[in-house]
């Protein structure tokens, strides 16, 4: 993923206000620096000062394929030199209105007894004169953008940079997502029912339809030796139940074994399915669970139920390295104030409260015959696991605006969120 950064400035400044450009070249320097921790690729158009330098900056965001801009209003600029670039990149914008410091030291400024040194050092500090200027200008123009204000040493300001980061990086991750339908269905979940051309419209993933056959192949051609290095991967995950027949362990493990197989062909970053059938295809999906849990623990989210929109949703969560699994509420105990849910299907370790269990189930989700499942209890809640949900629901907000979906405030009551426990 790349992100684009520019800073603007007033070229009439630079011989006026000695040192000025100096000092606001090295603000954008360590906002840059600072970005480019998190994890990204920043493509750098450095000070844009003149219309001239904003069309350069303007082509190498275009040539670079940016996903987002942060837009550096180091001090006043003149919004002549920020449109061509927006215009042209067609990618959202966040303008930072970050000043170098929380206060101006007046004392020391009105100490310089200098007009011309004050007025210099005024200029590195009046970051937010641009602001009303450049979003008027944006919103006549009809583009998206965003504002973070604050200070450069502001924890504050730096988190929701991060955020806008990590709203990106689900962006660029879903729209680059081949995504693995397999089965069909299960009849009468009327909400489940999803349009993939709309879904791919709306993230600009790819769909690839698979066939139950397919997979019966790959796993007719599984080694009794892949199956068996299958079994030892289970042990070394999962807590395996002294009650799973040996039978079943290595029923599940080739198909584990085919499920991989199955994702390299396709090169898959997800998948939604579910079958009702007989034969070898019953077999397959009464053992595909513990293979499922492990391709969602190596990033490759897995739905049951064929909940396209819910595997859409799983991925999110892993791109955002929280992890997250198909899961419904079952119980509201309204005297200790606890709401319950479980899951069905495969499960993410990365929320998982120790290792999973691999588990026998004498019924497969309302239908005779065996088959492992997963049983995993939630991470334990932390004093600041609302504040962290809070701040992933902020950057999934952040992230369906990227997405230009049109969405409505929701109040979200962060005493009420501290008290959930899963």
């Amino acid at each position: 993923m790349k992100l684009g950064i520019f800073s603007i400035g007033l070229d009439t400044y630079w011989d006026q206000f000695d040192g000025l450009l100096d000092h606001l070249n090295g603000y954008h320097c360590e906002i840059r620096d600072r970005i480019t921790g998190m994890g990204t690729e920043v493509v750098d158009a450095g000070m844009v000062d003149c219309p001239e330098k904003a069309e350069g900056a303007a082509t190498l965001f275009k040539q670079a394929d940016v996903e987002l801009i942060f837009l550096f209003i180091s001090t006043y600029a003149l919004s002549s030199t920020v449109l061509p670039v927006v215009q042209k990149a067609k990618v959202p914008v966040v303008m930072l209105n970050l000043q170098p410091v929380a206060q101006l030291d007046y004392e020391r400024f009105n100490a310089l007894g200098d007009r011309g040194k004050m007025t210099g050092l005024w200029l590195e500090h009046c970051q937010s004169c641009s602001v009303p200027e450049l979003a008027c200008v944006f919103n006549r123009a009809g583009i998206d953008y965003h504002v973070v204000t604050g200070y450069l040493q502001q924890d504050a300001a730096w988190q929701e940079i991060e955020d806008w980061v990590d709203a990106a990086r689900v962006l660029a991750g879903m729209r680059t997502n081949r995504v693995g339908v397999m089965g069909h269905y299960y009849g009468g979940m009327l909400d489940v029912y999803s349009d993939l051309t709309q879904q791919s419209a709306v993230f600009g993933n790819h769909f690839e339809i698979l066939e139950m056959c397919e997979l019966a192949e790959l796993r007719a051609a599984v080694s009794d030796e892949d199956m068996r290095a299958k079994v030892d991967e289970f042990r070394c995950k999962f807590e395996v139940s002294e009650e799973c027949e040996t039978s079943e362990l290595e029923r599940a493990a080739r198909t584990s074994v085919a499920l991989d197989r199955l994702i390299a062909r396709h090169n898959l970053g997800s998948m939604a399915y579910y079958y009702e059938g007989r034969g070898e295809y019953e077999n397959i999906v009464t053992s595909i669970i513990a293979g499922n849990t492990l391709l969602t623990g190596r990033n490759i989210p897995i739905a049951g139920e064929y909940e396209i929109k819910n595997v859409q949703a799983m991925k999110i969560m892993d791109l955002l390295g929280v992890g997250g699994s198909f899961s419904e509420f079952y119980l509201s105990d309204f005297v200790d104030d606890v709401v319950y849910l479980g899951h069905d299907g495969p499960a993410h370790f990365a929320i998982a409260e120790g290792r999973g269990g691999l588990v026998p189930v004498p019924v497969y989700h309302g239908k005779p015959g065996k088959g492992l499942s997963i049983q995993m209890a939630v991470k334990h809640n932390k004093k600041k696991g609302s504040f962290r949900i809070l701040r992933y629901k902020l950057i999934i907000a952040l992230t369906v605006r990227l997405f230009k979906l049109a969405v409505q405030p929701i109040d979200i009551d962060a005493d009420k969120l501290r008290h959930i426990h899963i």
